[in-house]
């Protein structure tokens, strides 16, 4: 039997092993209230709803990754007009591009780099 062969046989009779130690451990418990006795049970809540931003807040960012608001808009996914509806108070920015602007203030060297790194400059 090759060395693979042999490894993958132990690492399968290891989890057979394992496994039949669990599936006797489960039999035991009486009911479902019992099984943080043989799991970690953990519940994890994430508070996932991106903060708003408000007109200042928005010009800020972008004073701050120091490009233009078509630049801006177009890293962004949206127009132009939306960016300056935004820094105007029109608008708020809203949904995904609020968790973009919350993750730019976290580090914006690393945002302006890779703004940079996407940006193509032409002579027109």
């Amino acid at each position: 039997m090759t060395e693979q062969k042999e490894a993958t046989r132990r690492v399968g009779s290891e989890l057979l092993h394992r496994l039949e130690k669990f599936t006797e451990k489960i039999e035991t418990l009486e009911g479902p209230a019992d099984l943080s006795e043989v799991l970690t049970v953990r519940k994890v809540k994430l508070d996932l709803k991106p903060r708003p931003f408000n007109a200042a807040e928005v010009r800020a960012i972008r004073d701050r990754l120091r490009v233009s608001q078509g630049v801006f808009a177009e890293f962004l996914g949206v127009s132009a007009s939306t960016v300056q509806d935004w820094e105007q108070g029109v608008n708020p920015p809203r949904g995904p591009v609020c968790r973009i602007m919350e993750e730019m203030l976290r580090d914006p060297v690393q945002w302006h780099r890779r703004i940079r790194e996407l940006s193509t400059v032409t002579a027109d």
